[in-house]
């Protein structure tokens, strides 16, 4: 809660302001609440504001509320020691080439950096020049404003027309973009594909053109883009995966990874894992990892894949 100890109204005003800035579309009465006053009395801070030249707009509906307009100056932008230092972290948490001068995200921290005062940016700077970070070998970042169209348009609530492929082929489709989802080190887009009439989740890195397009769409209510994603990233796939695993449901879901199969109790003690997979010999590589047992049931292709895997096993230990 910010500090009230300067109850004046140019103060409460200015509260007010920065209560808006940071949160675009709060209304009068979010607004009372977070000042501690009537919502009557907000709409009077508003209106001071907007005496005073400070452009407030308002928009009327459920989606509506207060927020900034274009014209305003906003003040310098001030971080704490600490703030700086975990904005840096944060970047080489997520593997960045922060010391690369060609780089996107290394530039801008420099820029930040720079731009602090020298007790503040001195500890953030030090950690820049002097932590080292493993490479992500599995992370994958798509183009920047590729990235950002598609944002956009998620936003916008907007029909896309995608290119999308890979070195060896490429093709367009129509798709309704619900969310763009990070997982892992990897951009997915979350969308409802008009071409296969279903849901899919397509690679950010493989999208080659934007194609923003008139029609709008509404997503589902209930959307729960990291859930939906996860649930569908193992559909869609050549060879069919189903294995009961000799454990509860909620251990089997300790073990096994959000993306590689839906989980499902069949009693107390035995849990079904359904799934698709283009890649059995893969797959049958990661099963053998549960500490418990388990029985392919009806998937030829992963079945010959996991007896392959103990006869080398078996071979391994043989002498």
């Amino acid at each position: 809660m910010a500090d009230r100890r300067d109850d004046s109204p140019l103060s409460r005003a200015l509260l007010l302001l920065e209560l808006v800035q940071n949160n675009p579309g709060i209304t009068a009465e979010q607004l009372g609440e977070r000042l501690r006053v009537s919502e009557r009395a907000a709409r009077r801070y508003v209106a001071v504001l907007r005496e005073a030249g400070v452009p407030i707009e308002s928009v009327r509906g459920p989606y509506g509320g207060y927020r900034v307009g274009r014209g305003l100056r906003l003040p310098p932008l001030m971080f704490s020691a600490t703030e700086a230092l975990g904005l840096v972290m944060a970047v080489l948490d997520g593997h960045h080439p922060i010391n690369e001068t060609d780089n996107p995200v290394g530039s801008a921290v420099r820029k930040i950096i720079r731009a602090l005062p020298q007790p503040v940016a001195a500890p953030a700077d030090t950690v820049r020049r002097l932590i080292h970070t493993a490479p992500d070998r599995a992370a994958v970042r798509p183009d920047l404003d590729t990235t950002a169209a598609m944002v956009r348009a998620c936003e916008a609530r907007h029909r896309i027309l995608l290119e999308y492929g890979d070195p060896s082929r490429t093709w367009k489709t129509r798709v309704d973009p619900w969310a763009v989802v990070v997982r892992h080190g990897r951009w997915y887009l979350l969308c409802w594909s008009h071409d296969a009439d279903a849901v899919r989740t397509l690679r950010v890195d493989r999208v080659i053109g934007v194609e923003e397009l008139p029609e709008t769409f509404s997503p589902p209510e209930d959307l729960d883009p990291v859930r939906t994603l996860e649930d569908h990233l193992h559909q869609g796939w050549s060879f069919r995966v189903e294995v009961i695993i000799d454990t509860p449901v909620d251990v089997a879901r300790m073990w096994i990874p959000g993306g590689f199969g839906r989980c499902e109790p069949i009693d107390a003690d035995h849990t079904r894992l359904t799934a698709t997979t283009d890649e059995p010999d893969w797959y049958a590589a990661q099963l053998t990892m549960l500490p418990v047992d388990y029985h392919i049931v009806d998937s030829p292709e992963l079945a010959a894949a996991t007896e392959k895997i103990g006869h080398r096993l078996l071979r391994a230990v043989a002498d």
